[in-house]
């Protein structure tokens, strides 16, 4: 049996492609959290840290899209460079305002500027269909990828924790900022996999959001993110309820070990059924799955039911992946890629915001409610939208180039 991930790499660019994806994301995995621990060790206080790193993470999902915009029309090598160096050139503001105690104000504003990020996995995942569009290793190349970004958020987060916590506060930032520049310019010299400025734009301004059945994706991740997001903070709670609170790490660490290890394995197979018809299917499949988190007796029951619930969490976002690229035309995929990264991003915000009050009011176990809930939620849009998915996806196929 041939091995699909042997035959991804023999491809030329291929592995340049994994290696600099795999630096360059590993920062984006460490600044959130990197703020937040650099803030608390300097100030004290948990909101100031959660409401700036809030404000950072809510610019760069508002502002990401229209940067992907530009490089849909320009290219990405005439547009990367110089909008991370900006952003770049704010979080050193930052951390610089933080080491001189600036006033709040301040940190708010600056970083509302460095939010100014370039949405990174949309940039990788154009190369990758640039690469392979129209070919069976496009599904193995997403689920290569889905798995890396598995792994460098397991991985970045702790890091940048251990940094700011046991060298100095802004360690982690600093570092994530070098990363950033070494994973950038790494990636940037991958000129064989760059995608071709395709022209189809001309002076067009309307959002890919109008484009038939990205709104269903969007909104359909927005519900996948709450899921992820109030998984994380219901683990913590749970841990810390069971007078164990650093058993949190390897619970959700057992969340993503599930994905990736599903990730991987659903890139070796071929699947026949309609993309559209495996959508549903992988949304149901996780809407089952939040429903056992909540009985679980201990920690050790729950990373189990975790470990399962992460299995459909990699095959599913490689399946939203597929079909996104047969509904966004070649002239808009960066951005409407941005925007289903965007609906990943504000979901966990949201998720992780839900169920700190739902605990709050309910306890701890009552926080995975919110994951089930947004599981029904999933489900339902999938199926609302799957007469407008079913269409865009032939439409597409149809079309010449497309």
């Amino acid at each position: 049996m041939a091995n699909p991930y042997r035959e991804l790499f023999a491809t030329p660019g291929a592995l340049g492609l994994a290696v600099a994806s795999t630096i360059v994301r590993l920062p984006q995995a460490m600044i959130g959290i990197g703020i937040v621990t650099m803030l608390v060790q300097k100030t004290g206080q948990y909101w100031l840290a959660g409401a700036v790193a809030g404000v950072y993470t809510l610019a760069n999902a508002l502002v990401g899209p229209q940067i992907s915009k530009v490089v849909d029309r320009r290219g990405q090598s005439r547009v990367l460079p110089y909008v991370t160096a900006y952003s770049i050139g704010m979080l050193m503001a930052l951390i610089v305002a933080v080491y001189m105690q600036a006033p709040a104000p301040l940190l708010f504003i600056l970083a509302l500027l460095a939010g100014a990020m370039p949405s990174m996995p949309a940039m990788i995942r154009a190369r990758w269909l640039q690469l392979f569009r129209g070919r069976p290793q496009l599904h193995t190349a997403f689920s290569l990828d889905t798995v890396i970004t598995e792994l460098v958020f397991t991985i970045g987060p702790p890091v940048a924790i251990v940094l700011s916590t046991s060298v100095f506060p802004e360690a982690g930032p600093l570092v994530a900022l070098l990363l950033l520049i070494v994973g950038i310019t790494a990636f940037l010299m991958q000129k064989q996999t760059e995608p071709k400025v395709v022209e189809g734009l001309g002076k067009q301004t309307s959002s890919t959001l109008l484009i038939p059945g990205v709104r269903t994706i969007v909104f359909a991740l927005l519900a996948l993110g709450v899921i992820a997001g109030s998984v994380e903070v219901a683990v913590v709670a749970f841990a810390n309820m069971q007078g164990w609170p650093s058993a949190a790490s390897f619970v959700l660490a057992a969340y993503a070990l599930g994905s990736m290890i599903a990730g991987l394995l659903f890139g070796t197979l071929k699947i026949t059924a309609p993309i559209e018809k495996q959508f549903l299917c992988g949304g149901v499949v996780m809407a089952v799955t939040t429903l056992f988190p909540i009985l679980s007796p201990s920690v050790y029951v729950l990373a189990a039911t975790l470990f399962f619930a992460g299995v459909s969490f990699a095959p599913t976002m490689v399946i939203v992946m597929n079909i996104g690229t047969t509904i966004l035309p070649p002239s808009r995929i960066t951005e409407g890629l941005t925007w289903m990264t965007t609906g990943i991003s504000l979901g966990v915000a949201l998720g992780s915001v839900l169920a700190g009050m739902v605990i709050d009011l309910h306890g701890a176990r009552a926080g995975f409610s919110v994951a089930m809930v947004a599981g029904l939620v999933m489900v339902l849009i999938v199926l609302m939208g799957l007469r407008v998915l079913r269409s865009s996806s032939a439409v597409c196929v149809e079309v010449p180039g497309q």
